[in-house]
């Protein structure tokens, strides 16, 4: 894996079977969270593999798997560092407080990716405008 020390872009190069070989996907996505794209569909769904990649790179959160997207986990970590992955996020999550406050107390436009119910909520409104 010294490939991914010198040059994530060599890796485009990679089979698909490391692509699904966990023990390869682990350190790429670490250093590189959006090659989680290149993930095998097995390993987009593994939430070890997802939490390490949308902790590097929110942007990963889109080729998670769709039950990771509701994995409040994985969906705050990934807010943390894009707000606008709370786009990506499961209808629930985006009608969880937490979750939105989390993102619109960073920055306010995420609240156009809150559910009808919370860009409703005087706190959660208030809590966008002020940030």
């Amino acid at each position: 894996l010294a490939a991914v020390q010198q040059s994530v872009g060599a890796l485009h190069f990679a089979s698909q079977e490391l692509w699904a070989d966990r023990e390869f996907v682990m350190p790429v996505v670490r250093r590189s969270g959006m090659e989680l794209q290149r993930a095998s569909q097995e390993l987009r769904a593994d939430r070890e593999i997802v939490l390490a990649a949308v902790k590097q790179s929110g942007l990963a959160l889109q080729y998670a798997s769709q039950e990771l997207r509701a994995d409040r986990e994985v969906v705050l970590a990934a807010v943390k560092q894009n707000v606008g992955m709370l786009r990506h996020a499961s209808q629930v999550l985006r009608a969880d407080r937490e979750v939105v406050l989390a993102a619109v107390q960073q920055d306010g436009w995420a609240l156009q990716f809150a559910s009808q119910e919370l860009r409703a909520d005087r706190e959660v409104v208030l809590a966008a405008v002020q940030q």
